[in-house]
């Protein structure tokens, strides 16, 4: 059986029992589905939701899923600590996709097309209390390069207009927004299609860095370990993922641009917006009793689907340039944020590291914090103890002028007045040296427990107070 949404479901169920939990209540698309998983992460909780019952809709959604680094490490197969390395070593040996029949295609079980294509009826949440309108956050959108034939994927923000339009933004550099500028320029329209609900390692391939336009169906096979099986789409050229829940075929029009926004980004504030590109959807093929995903915005989920891939096509890169590299967190509590843990073998190898890491991520990342290969980069309280006590700013900081923006989706690529009329700018990235000087300079010892000891607690030994000893003691 193909690797899919629904096989990823099954394998989390049976890894982490309680780990994906049932709404069968009827909630509103707006805001009644993003309320449970805020409503859960105040009390610390970050399972997985299945709505059953969505107002307006027959489909059922998905979202809160992918949470947590445990839930990458599940379908990777590896520990938390080794996903950047395994996550970057699978983007290095890409898997091609393979192409099957359309009667072998689980997502052409059902066709809507004509008059009967309504947007509305899918379960399309609108996320926070600003945002302008119901958006699709986890559509992978499907687009062919005209002057190469390579088929590029990626995740953008889709702010739903109507019935059958929908808004695509692009940032800087994406792929997809240069493809369509080359439609554009030629006043033709761009087909495109949207993959919604697979499994994450072709929503996490769809998002990785991958050198040059295309690539992204060979990096979800690599993630995946097999495979990626497409399907021919039904109204344009585009090759599409054959398991996926949902698909939507359309093109983004030449000249039909419309305001789009608010919309709440990863980094917790409203920025971006503007006039956007309009793409009409023409046919919508899907499972049957298909799964709607979402990637609640904003939240912890958000960060953890951006903040992966970004850890392991950095791992690859610094590892390129510094061997001696042990591990890259991008952590999803700021992704603005990089920490790299190495051997320092001389002191050039932090600069040459921090300076590989800022330029595989040249338009989100704006602090780079190095420290040794004691310290666990998953653990922000030894990061912090990290910077507590081996980092001397006079010394040990490096501030980089004018290395992000102008404007994007951070809040100081931008100057604020009363007005309200943002301008943007320009804003500084920092190298944070937190490491031990390099041999043979000896640097003061880390008090610990002996390793050997530590392994020697016989841990299953322990249980709670019996009757005996709280007479005895308490």
């Amino acid at each position: 059986m193909a690797k899919d949404l629904r096989t990823y479901l099954k394998q989390l169920n049976d890894a982490e029992p309680g780990g994906i939990k049932l709404v069968d209540t009827e909630v509103s698309p707006r805001f009644g589905i993003t309320a449970y998983a805020a409503a859960l992460a105040e009390k610390g909780d970050y399972s997985a939701l299945l709505f059953d019952k969505v107002e307006g809709s027959e489909l059922s959604c998905v979202s809160n899923l992918l949470t947590s680094y445990e839930r990458i490490a599940l379908y990777l197969d590896c520990e938390v600590q080794d996903i950047p390395r395994v996550y970057g070593e699978r983007l290095q040996k890409p898997i091609p996709p393979v192409t099957v029949e359309r009667e072998q295609a689980t997502v052409k079980e059902v066709v809507i097309e004509g008059g009967d294509i309504d947007l509305a009826k899918l379960p399309i949440p609108v996320h926070n209390s600003l945002d302008g309108g119901p958006y699709l956050s986890a559509g992978v959108m499907i687009i062919r390069d005209p002057d190469t034939g390579l088929i590029n994927a990626g995740i953008y923000r889709h702010h739903i207009f109507n019935a059958t339009d929908m808004g695509v933004w692009f940032l800087g550099a994406h792929h997809g927004g240069l493809i369509y500028q080359k439609y554009r320029k030629q006043g033709k329209p761009a087909p495109i299609a949207i993959a919604i609900g697979h499994h994450p390692g072709f929503v996490m391939g769809s998002v990785s860095r991958v050198q040059g336009i295309g690539g992204e169906y060979e990096a979800a096979g690599g993630l995946m370990g097999e495979a990626l099986e497409l399907v021919q789409a039904d109204t344009n050229d585009l090759l599409v993922p054959a398991h996926a829940e949902i698909i939507l075929e359309g093109e983004i029009l030449p000249d039909a641009d419309h305001p789009e926004g608010p919309f709440g980004e990863w980094p917790g504030h409203y920025l971006g917006g503007g006039s956007v590109p309009t793409i009409r959807i023409t046919r919508i093929t899907h499972r049957t009793n298909a799964i709607f995903q979402d990637i609640v915005a904003s939240s912890r989920e958000h960060l953890v689907v951006g903040g992966v891939p970004r850890s392991g096509s950095i791992y690859q890169t610094v590892k390129s340039v510094v061997p001696s590299l042990k591990t890259v967190n991008v952590p999803f509590y700021s992704r603005m944020n990089c920490y790299i843990s190495l051997h320092k073998e001389r002191d050039a190898d932090v600069k040459k590291a921090a300076f590989a890491a800022l330029n595989t991520e040249p338009e989100n990342l704006r602090h780079i914090v190095v420290v040794d290969d004691d310290i666990d980069v998953f653990n922000g309280e030894e990061v912090a103890w990290a910077i507590g006590t081996r980092f001397d700013a006079e010394r040990d900081l490096l501030v980089i002028p004018k290395w992000n923006g102008p404007g994007g989706l951070l809040p100081t690529n931008w100057e604020y007045n009363k007005e309200g009329k943002n301008t943007p700018r320009m804003s500084s990235g920092a190298i944070i040296d937190a490491t031990k000087p390099a041999p043979p300079v000896v640097f003061p010892e880390r008090a610990v427990v002996p390793r050997s000891h530590v392994e020697m607690a016989d841990l299953p030994a322990l249980r709670d107070l019996g009757d005996a000893e709280k007479d005895k003691w308490l």
